[in-house]
């Protein structure tokens, strides 16, 4: 099973910045296992969400080629807890995207109140090992579900629009599946 940390994207700029919803609910399983009578979101699911948004506006400006794992966290500063009810917006600005990896800059915030700043480096892998770990059209299929695509557009401004070669791949799974 897959954890989303996400909910929706609000915006998604391809290879610059994208923001996302985490709506907190109640019903989430986690929250009552991680302060016991004191339900929050704890601050790695927080930076998780974070590396999502980013992974994901990383892994899409390269047309999901690569395979993007979060490196490093060099800085997470969290100024106030996230509890069932909160909505959090992660706003993710990319400071660069090389050959080996990415390096993006973070907020979260409740409201208007500042929530965390995060600093997040991401790795690029070669290692075909990992390629089962790594599939693209399931990238794709978040990306769809979070609504990546009703809201983004690349970076000339056109709408954006999922690679043509996993966009066949999929489709032909699910013509496959409905058989």
């Amino acid at each position: 099973m897959r954890w989303y940390w996400i909910d929706r994207f609000i915006e998604f700029e391809s290879g610059r910045r994208a923001k996302a919803v985490k709506n907190i609910s109640l019903a989430e399983e986690h929250l009552h296992d991680h302060f016991p009578n004191y339900p929050m979101i704890p601050n790695s699911l927080v930076i998780e969400g974070i590396a999502q948004t980013g992974g994901l506006l990383v892994c899409e400006h390269n047309e999901f080629a690569e395979k993007v794992v979060l490196a490093k966290v060099p800085k997470a500063t969290f100024y106030c807890e996230a509890i069932p009810g909160d909505t959090l917006i992660y706003t993710v600005d990319v400071e660069y995207i090389k050959e080996d990896g990415a390096r993006i800059s973070a907020t979260s915030y409740k409201g208007d109140t500042l929530h965390a700043e995060v600093e997040i480096m991401f790795a690029h892998l070669s290692d075909p090992r990992l390629g089962a770990l790594f599939d693209p059209e399931s990238f794709l299929r978040m990306m769809c579900l979070l609504g990546a695509f009703d809201v983004g557009h690349a970076a000339d401004g056109s709408p954006l629009v999922p690679p043509p070669r996993l966009l066949q791949t999929v489709e032909a799974e699910e013509a496959d599946w409905q058989e």
